[in-house]
């Protein structure tokens, strides 16, 4: 926005000095100046948001494969569900595949069962007495004791210290036998016992294992196509405020619009002696700053070619706004000049003393010429329709 950094004070002033005198029409347009920034200021944010949204999703699609959305996929961009609904919808998928998790460890608990009935396994149901038998080093060589006991008292949890997918359980036995075999020598009767168990063990692991893979593939594809719907759903919102900040940026500069028509039918109107110093001003011009110059005549008046090889300028053609622009412009330029070097004011003919005669009294601000800037700009912008939804 053109006016975003523009201080609030700047154009109250200008405008208190235009309106000679009447206070209270002073007062009427410092409110309105008020409260344009006011807007301004919040969709500034919202804009942000926008913005940053849009890198986001741009940097993932950069991340994402090309095949990721597929043709159902696209389809749902026609439906997209709200995020209440999405959260909603999240809700009751965590809990169907949280109760079918339950059933698979319950499942497993049959196979657990087995194990701990072995008659090899008493070695394994308890915590190892390291204390009782003198074990000074078992800390040492283990870093996660676990035993049977405390695997069924983790399967039996009511009050969310449970396990939760039934993979945990099953690396909790393997554990078990894994410590014994790794503290006990090869030969011992512990390290057979638990090398025979472990074995007999993945047997009937893998006959669970086909529908553990089957669910965890099930949840994978459920969540990558919740993500896909909270994309959608989240583009939507933002499309949607996108519109709505297009239409409310099309009614401020309306209002700009307004103001801006008001301060330059106050102002006062520059001399023909001012006009004749600024095209002498404007004549002195390096090609650069003169092609500026004229984009400043072009954005008031759509049919002047500023680009064309032959340009023919008539001042007195020109509307007061950009009369009062190309003065700042000028102004700013040649001031500069001077002060950047000494030699380069003595091949000009315009000085500084020239300069600052084209200088008004009453606007003394280089933020004045922001502003004209920023009003004139949306003249241009004016004629276009906001986008309505």
């Amino acid at each position: 926005m053109d006016l975003m950094d523009v201080p609030n004070e700047d154009i109250t002033s200008m405008i208190q000095r235009a309106m000679d005198g009447d206070a209270v029409q002073v007062d009427d347009y410092k409110n309105k100046v008020d409260e344009l920034f006011a807007k301004v200021d919040n969709l500034e944010q919202r804009v942000n948001e926008v913005e940053q949204f849009y890198s986001n999703t741009k940097l993932n699609e950069s991340n994402t494969s090309s095949n990721a959305l597929t043709t159902k996929d696209k389809e749902k961009e026609k439906h997209v569900p709200s995020m209440k609904k999405l959260n909603q919808d999240a809700s009751r998928r965590e809990a169907a595949a949280a109760k079918r998790m339950q059933e698979l460890i319950r499942n497993f608990g049959s196979i657990f069962r087995q194990m701990t009935q072995h008659k090899w396994a008493w070695p394994f149901m308890q915590p190892v007495d390291v204390q009782g038998l003198g074990l000074q080093d078992y800390y040492k060589i283990i870093d996660r004791p676990m035993d049977f006991s405390t695997i069924k008292n983790q399967m039996e949890g009511k009050d969310g210290t449970g396990y939760k997918h039934v993979r945990e359980i099953c690396s909790d036995v393997r554990l078990v036998f894994k410590n014994a075999m790794k503290y006990n020598d090869e030969k011992s009767d512990v390290h057979v016992m638990a090398k025979t168990l472990l074995e007999k063990f993945e047997e009937k692991w893998l006959q669970i294992l086909p529908k553990v893979t089957e669910e965890e593939e099930r949840r994978e594809k459920e969540e990558a196509e919740a993500q896909i719907n909270i994309q959608l759903a989240q583009e939507a919102a933002h499309a949607k405020l996108a519109r709505d900040l297009n239409n409310e940026l099309y009614d401020i500069d309306m209002h700009i619009e307004e103001l801006r028509e008001t301060v330059v039918q106050k102002c006062r109107r520059i001399s023909t002696s001012e006009k004749r110093k600024l095209g002498v001003a404007l004549s002195k011009l390096c090609p650069e700053d003169l092609n500026k110059a004229l984009e400043i005549v072009a954005q008031n008046n759509p049919t002047f070619e500023a680009t064309a090889e032959e340009v023919e300028l008539d001042i007195n053609a020109q509307s007061e706004s950009t009369l009062w622009r190309l003065k700042f412009f000028v102004k700013d330029v040649l001031k500069g000049r001077c002060k950047n070097s000494s030699k380069e004011e003595d091949k000009n003919n315009v000085t500084c003393e020239d300069a600052t005669n084209i200088d008004d009294n009453n606007i003394v601000s280089k933020r004045k010429r922001e502003i004209c800037d920023a009003l004139a700009k949306t003249a241009k912008r004016r004629k276009k329709k906001p986008v309505r939804t």
